[in-house]
């Protein structure tokens, strides 16, 4: 199972991200992270696959794509939402492999069928799916039909908490969905990562658990757990 180090980039920093209350986001100077820079700041951890978010564009405003396509290069895979809002916006960095965001790709669930790149991220708050209000089994049955590379299971409204995961709740996600599918949101520590990995997931995004050593930074530079 992947390990993927998360990076919410906003106003040019690496920032910590909490419950997906956006404006209270201040730049990840804590913790293992040498500085808020982001090429320090990957360069520094060393992530075999790195997650980015970018915040700008994902808000509407200018996209940080030169400063992604910097870190990008310092990694072995780099997952990329840039707040996607069409197809041609998803691709629009090369080198990457583009995320499209529920919360911003379409208005429409139907309309999704025009990606053909990618992994879907079902961001989700509070158990329903953005903007939708579906549950986050439902889109994953949706999304079979659908022809992205894989699917993240996002729950924003967890981001930074450390909340841990239900066994009962990964396990429904897990049984709706064929195809590769990735984790992001509340991951405590190393108990989460083998509960995910025994339900079947493919991978794992974390990062407040790893500035505060519950999952080993070594697991991150590896890319898996040990």
């Amino acid at each position: 199972m992947e390990l993927i180090l998360a990076a919410d980039l906003a106003g040019g920093l690496v920032v910590h991200g909490r419950s997906g209350m956006r404006a209270d986001y201040r730049p990840l100077t804590w913790g293992i992270a040498p500085s808020a820079e982001p090429e320090a700041y990957v360069s520094a951890l060393k992530p075999r696959y790195l997650y980015i978010a970018d915040l700008e564009s994902i808000q509407g405003r200018t996209p940080q794509d030169d400063l992604v396509r910097r870190c990008a290069a310092l990694v072995e895979r780099c997952y990329l939402d840039r707040g996607s809002r069409s197809p041609a916006e998803c691709t629009a960095v090369a080198g990457v492999t583009p995320v499209v965001g529920t919360e911003t790709a379409a208005r429409a669930l139907e309309d999704l069928r025009a990606y053909h790149a990618g992994y879907l991220s079902i961001d989700t708050k509070e158990g329903r799916v953005l903007p939708w209000g579906i549950r986050p089994a439902e889109m994953l049955r949706r999304a079979s039909a659908l022809s992205f590379e894989g699917c993240i299971i996002l729950n924003i409204s967890a981001v930074g908490t450390e909340r841990g995961l239900v066994r009962e709740d990964l396990e429904e996600m897990r049984a709706c969905y064929t195809g590769r599918l990735l984790y992001g949101g509340g991951v405590a520590g190393v108990g989460d990562i083998r509960l995910l990995a025994d339900v079947g997931f493919d991978g794992a995004i974390i990062a407040t658990a790893v500035h505060h050593g519950t999952v080993p930074l070594e697991w991150v530079r590896r890319g898996s757990a040990c």
